[in-house]
C-alpha cells in the first residue's frame, strides 16, 4: 500500500514565495497528520528547501521520518549545474547533510541526468554505491522526468528506488513499462508530479501540462474526465491520487504543499477510496 509523501520544492520558492513561518507549518500540518516520507534536494531554492526543512525536521523523534535528497547537481555562489563526478557526488551528498542537520539520509536520488547518462552510470553511481555500504544512505535510486533512462539503470545497475515525475498519470501512462519493470526485479517507485503541473487539479484554459502551458486537447480531455468524475461524486485530484498509488511497485506518492491549508487537502483526497471501475472509466474517456 502507497502512502503519501511531501515534495518540497515549493518550499525552496520554485513556484513562489513561501515565507519561512509557512515553510514550517507545512512540514508541521504533514507530520501532523502523519506523513512520515519528505523529498527534497539542493536544486530546490538553491538549498533553501533543504534548509527549512531541515530546521522543521530538528523538532522531531529521530527515526520518526524518512528523508531523500538529490545529487548531480552541483550548487555555486552564481546558481546550480550538473556535475555527475564523483567527488561533485561527495560534495554534494555532504552539503546536503549540512543543510539539513542530519548524520545521514534514507534514499539518495541522481537528480536528472538526462545529457549525462554515461557519466550518471560510470562515475556518479559508483559513488553513490560507496555512500550506500558506508551506511549514510539506505537506498539509492535514480530520479527523472523520463522512464526510458531510469529503466536502463533498473536493468544495469543496482537500483533500490526510482523516482519518476509526471510519466505515470491519468493523462500520461507512458511510464508504465518502468513501473512494471521495477516490479519485476524488486525496484521501488516513488511518484511525482501526478498533477501533471495541475492540469489534473484544474482542468481550465490556461493551465499548465509538465511546466508548459497545456494544449487545448489535452486540457478538453482532462475536463471530460473532471466531469466524469464528478458525477460520481469525486474531485479528479482523488482520483489523480488514487491511480498513482494503485499500481503494486509504488510505494509512495509526493505531493508538494506551500501551506498547512493544502497539506490537509492533499491528505483529505488521498485517503479517499475510489472504485477502480471510475478509474477504468476515466482512463477510457
Amino acid at each position: 500500500m502507497a502512502d503519501l509523501g511531501l515534495g518540497t520544492a515549493g518550499l525552496g520558492n520554485v513556484f513562489g514565495d513561501v515565507g519561512d513561518e509557512a515553510a514550517a507549518e507545512v512540514v508541521a500540518a504533514a507530520a501532523g497528520a502523519g506523513v512520515r516520507y519528505f523529498d527534497t534536494a539542493p536544486y530546490y531554492g538553491f538549498g533553501l528547501a533543504e534548509r527549512r526543512l531541515g530546521r522543521a525536521l530538528a523538532g522531531l523523534p529521530a527515526g520518526s521520518f524518512t528523508v531523500s535528497t538529490k545529487v548531480g547537481r552541483t550548487l555555486t555562489g552564481g546558481g546550480c549545474f550538473f556535475d555527475f563526478s564523483a567527488d561533485a557526488v561527495r560534495r554534494g551528498f555532504e552539503g546536503s547533510l549540512d543543510r539539513l542537520g542530519l548524520d545521514r539520509v534514507d534514499v539518495v536520488y541522481l537528480h536528472d541526468p538526462d545529457d549525462h547518462e554515461e557519466a550518471a552510470a560510470s562515475e556518479a553511481w559508483p559513488e553513490l554505491c560507496r555512500l550506500r555500504d558506508e551506511g549514510v544512505v539506505s537506498a539509492i535510486g535514480v530520479g527523472m522526468n523520463q522512464w526510458e533512462m531510469p529503466a536502463r539503470f533498473v536493468e544495469r545497475l543496482d537500483v533500490d528506488v526510482v523516482l519518476l515525475a509526471g510519466r505515470y498519470t491519468l493523462l500520461d501512462r507512458g511510464g508504465e513499462r518502468l513501473l512494471d519493470l521495477c516490479g519485476e526485479r524488486g525496484v521501488g517507485v516513488v511518484l511525482g508530479g501526478v498533477f501533471n503541473s495541475g492540469l489534473l487539479i484544474d482542468p481550465r484554459p490556461g493551465a499548465w501540462f509538465d511546466y508548459a502551458p497545456a494544449a487545448a486537447d489535452l486540457v478538453a480531455r482532462a475536463q471530460r474526465m473532471r466531469d466524469v468524475a464528478a458525477s460520481a461524486g469525486y474531485d479528479l485530484a482523488a482520483c489523480a491520487l488514487a491511480f498513482a498509488a494503485a499500481h503494486p511497485a509504488v510505494t509512495s506518492v509526493l505531493v508538494g504543499a506551500t501551506s498547512a491549508g493544502q497539506v490537509r487537502e492533499n491528505l483529505e483526497a488521498f485517503h479517499r477510496e475510489v472504485a477502480p471501475d471510475l478509474l477504468s472509466r476515466l482512463l477510457s474517456g
